[in-house]
């Protein structure tokens, strides 16, 4: 049997910006639970949760961990996340198998951007959510201001459970409305004294105890009329209200920490395990089909994979949430992704980086199993028998690029390895590896998220790399209409070639009438991959070319048009007519006509205006009202065309088109600009022509470094 049943295990996750406290605060419930003997420090380098020899050079986690305590008879399960946006994939996975999420706010802060953001996932997840505001022992710590913030940042179901006596270096003591007792703590923090509330701040913690009544019994109807009745609500009442309420995301409860002095946290253990919901109390999953699966015991065993590591010496951790039956050590589960049976070899709980192997887990616990070779991110595993597959979770897109490279020849399979390995461990790095472009692209969240992901092949993978800047996809087309004539003849001995092309080019857009002048037989539109379309006419009159040469031209500019004759981008949007040319009885052929029609095109192309395209990147960029002149002045340099100021949420939103060529380095300048108050998304838009100066200058590099490599 399992040591807890699906009532008793509770999943959490430790939310908040960078720097609020939550491993301070995992550290601190773990060593409440006598898990741990001492509590470790971020900046000592020894909590259980920042192990990493990475977050302890950098002093700040960039992975979610997981551990869990045991407080009164509950399991709960702890994901601490990273606070820096880089890393928001650790978070959004974290999201995905918690039931309850709680959010440190630092109190000599208020409301940071970490925080805005995080709770866009949350509301995406609903997932019910307790407000936690800490540091209030910092000397500039204002929790009135924090807790204003939080309502104005996330709605009038922010509601204060607790408030501290006073803030700042003589933090020790905290009012609970919902309890109506003031916790007193020792200088050393840990279990506080039980004391009444002081008759100076009765009226207050009346005041707030009844608008905490208020706010859960105006979620509930049932509720309602029992406060009515009463004027008032009791213990069991108002625990199964706030935990329907919680589940439903209406109501946010406030609590108090000094994370750092160990004040605080027994009672928020203490709120999880007797309030927040268990698994097998939040609504059902649905799998893709739309199926329902409970999380119930006795049901088909079924977990999902949200997490996976690779460990030296040891492979590849699994980390995982049971959503139905009890998953056992030996047993084998199928995945419905490739249909590949795994076997369970080892189930294990975590604490950081320690494993303790147990024989079985049950519906709405969280574990890890090693090894298992075909499973990986998003995968869900079932019995036998069942087709079972979970919503996967929806992971953002990347925000910047950078070209990657080994630094020794050689090295190239070995870098391959690496980076098919790091994508394993993050689905928020892609991998790409662009012919047009002969580079290897690298695509993150930002410029902690390469650090971290170079720092991993440099040590972990032993593969020494560079990343240099990408180089841009420009594209070629005309904005003319040209003529040419190209004759391809070749006399060698044996068989000759020969073969002539009459060809007429115009830049092509939706609608264009037929060519005028020209006897049209036949027409062939080709969407190009990169964009844009080529249209090929036959416009031959008696026989000139024979029917059967006319493929072999279009093969020849389509040929050209992958290298174009300005840079060697590719060309879009043209449409070629071949109207004339002449044959020879015996040295026709393919190839010839091949030549002949690539050269035709070349010429022409030439002879056609030219134009040389960007691609235009739509960006919107998010921040605080008092930074968008320094974010307005940064894009001006980019040469950004800003379409539009407007207000979203807290954050005022700045939407441009942005050149990708001036969009390098882009996430370290905002974050320099705005002190990491800001954040942005960006898609691909258009392509646009490029400046005259500019195109003349890409031109001749491109023909410099054509040259020099010819010599």
């Amino acid at each position: 049997m399992p040591e807890f049943d699906s009532s008793h295990v509770k999943n959490i996750v430790l939310l908040g910006h960078a720097g609020s406290g939550k491993t301070t605060l995992a550290e601190c419930m773990l060593f409440e639970a006598n898990i741990i003997n001492r509590r470790g420090a971020v900046q000592d380098k020894n909590t259980v949760g920042d192990y990493h020899e990475l977050e302890q050079e950098r002093g700040n986690s960039i992975f979610s961990k997981l551990m869990h305590t045991r407080w009164r008879g509950y399991k709960i399960n702890i994901i601490d996340t990273p606070g820096y946006d880089d890393f928001n994939g650790e978070v959004i996975s974290a999201l995905r198998v918690a039931d309850t999420g709680v959010l440190l706010l630092n109190a000599s802060m208020g409301v940071e951007v970490g925080s805005d953001i995080i709770w866009d996932y949350t509301e995406k997840f609903k997932t019910p959510m307790i407000l936690a505001i800490n540091k209030l022992d910092h000397e500039k710590a204002d929790f009135d201001k924090t807790l204003l913030q939080a309502k104005a940042h996330f709605g009038s179901g922010v509601v204060a459970v607790q408030y501290p006596l006073e803030t700042g270096p003589g933090f020790n003591s905290i009012i609970d409305v919902l309890k109506m007792t003031m916790y007193v703590f020792p200088a050393g923090g840990g279990k506080p004294e039980k004391k009444p509330i002081p008759e100076s701040e009765k009226e207050k913690a009346e005041q707030l105890h009844k608008d905490l009544v208020e706010t859960v019994a105006v979620n509930d109807e049932t509720l309602m009329e029992h406060y009515l009745e009463k004027g008032e609500l009791d213990e069991d009442e108002m625990r199964e209200g706030l935990k329907k309420s919680l589940i439903r995301h209406d109501i946010f409860p406030v609590f108090c920490l000094s994370a750092e002095k160990d004040m605080g946290s027994g009672r928020l253990m203490g709120f999880i395990d007797n309030v927040c919901p268990s698994a097998n109390e939040m609504p059902p999953q649905k799998t893709m089909g739309g199926e329902s699966i409970t999380c119930d015991p006795n049901g088909p065993a079924c977990i999902f994979v949200y997490k996976t590591t690779s460990e030296p010496h040891v492979g590849e951790l699994s980390f995982f949430k049971v959503y139905s039956g009890v998953v056992k050590s030996g047993m084998e589960l199928v995945n419905e992704e490739n249909n590949i049976t795994e076997k369970i070899n080892q189930l294990f709980i975590v604490e950081g980086n320690k494993r303790t192997a147990v024989n079985e887990l049950v519906a709405g616990d969280i574990g890890a199993t090693l090894k298992l070779k075909h499973t990986h991110v998003n995968n869900t595993l079932h019995v036998k028998g069942k087709n079972y597959a979970l919503n996967p979770i929806e992971f953002p897109a990347a925000n910047m690029t950078v070209a990657i490279e080994p630094l020794k020849k050689g090295e190239e399979d070995k870098l391959s390895q690496a980076l098919h390995a790091i994508r394993e461990e993050d689905p928020t790095i892609t991998i790409e590896v662009s012919p047009e472009l002969k580079q290897i692209l690298l695509h993150s969240q930002g410029e902690m998220h390469l650090a971290v992901a170079k720092w991993k092949i440099e040590h972990v993978h032993k593969v020494d790399v560079k990343f240099t800047k990408p180089r841009i996809p420009y594209r070629e087309t005309i904005r003319k209409p040209s003529e040419s004539t190209y004759r391809h003849k070749k006399q060698s001995g044996g068989a000759g070639q020969f073969g002539e092309v009459f060809m007429r080019i115009e830049p092509w857009h939706e609608g264009m009438p037929d060519p005028k002048g020209l006897t049209v037989r036949s027409r062939e539109e080709h969407p190009l991959e990169w964009g844009g379309k080529l249209v090929y006419y036959n416009c031959i009159v008696g026989g000139a070319i024979d029917t059967r040469f006319l493929p072999s031209i279009l093969k020849g500019v389509m040929e050209k048009m992958h290298e174009g004759p300005l840079t060697g981008s590719k060309v879009r949007d043209i449409r070629v007519s071949v109207y004339d040319g002449k044959m020879h009885p015996v040295d026709s052929n393919d190839i010839s006509f091949k030549i002949a029609g690539m050269m035709a095109f070349k010429q022409a192309f030439q002879q056609a205006d030219p134009q040389l395209l960007e691609p235009i990147w739509h960006l919107d960029v998010f921040c605080p009202d008092d930074l968008t002149g320094a974010v307005m002045g940064d894009l001006q340099t980019r040469r950004a065309i800003v379409e539009g100021i407007d207000n979203e949420g807290h954050f005022r939103k700045i939407s441009a088109k942005v050149p990708l060529a001036e969009m390098d380095g882009y996430s370290s300048s905002l974050r320099s600009v705005t002190q990491g108050r800001a954040k942005f998304h960006m898609h691909f838009d258009e392509y646009a022509p490029v400046p005259f100066e500019m195109q003349k200058k890409l031109i001749e590099d491109y023909h410099k470094t054509a040259t020099a490599e010819l010599v």
